[in-house]
């Protein structure tokens, strides 16, 4: 507020809101992991938002989400890498005696408490497209 960051306090605000709404709708307070799924799950909004902004040419709309979209990652961990994330699906390939398209579910379920809020699930899911073709 003191900086006059008009869309940093927006988003912070945006986001405070949700987790107020999750727990009045819930009757429960949150948690860290509530918390960070809420904070993903409005990053995956973001990045949806942008993307049909970019296929109707709204370059004005993209810009402003794109600026949501920074402060909101500002306050992420570190995201992984894609060797990082190539490791860690080699590892629940081979944990999980994973073999073919069919194992992918099994795999994405095994993956997903590990990798959540540090990677983006849909290129999780190219690579283990790509390691178990």
């Amino acid at each position: 507020m003191i900086s006059k960051d008009v869309v940093a306090r927006d988003t912070i605000r945006m986001i405070i809101s949700d987790i107020k709404k999750y727990e009045i709708d819930e009757r429960l307070e949150a948690d860290d992991a509530v918390i960070s799924t809420l904070i993903n799950k409005t990053v995956k909004q973001r990045r949806d938002s942008i993307e049909q902004f970019k296929n109707g040419n709204r370059d004005d709309l993209v810009e402003k989400e794109q600026e949501q979209l920074n402060v909101i990652l500002r306050y992420l961990p570190k995201q992984l890498t894609d060797e990082e994330i190539t490791t860690l699906v080699k590892e629940g390939i081979e944990n999980l005696s994973a073999s073919s398209m069919q194992d992918m579910g099994k795999l994405m379920g095994y993956l997903k408490p590990k990798l959540e809020g540090k990677a983006d699930m849909s290129v999780v899911s190219v690579i283990i497209k790509e390691l178990l073709a």
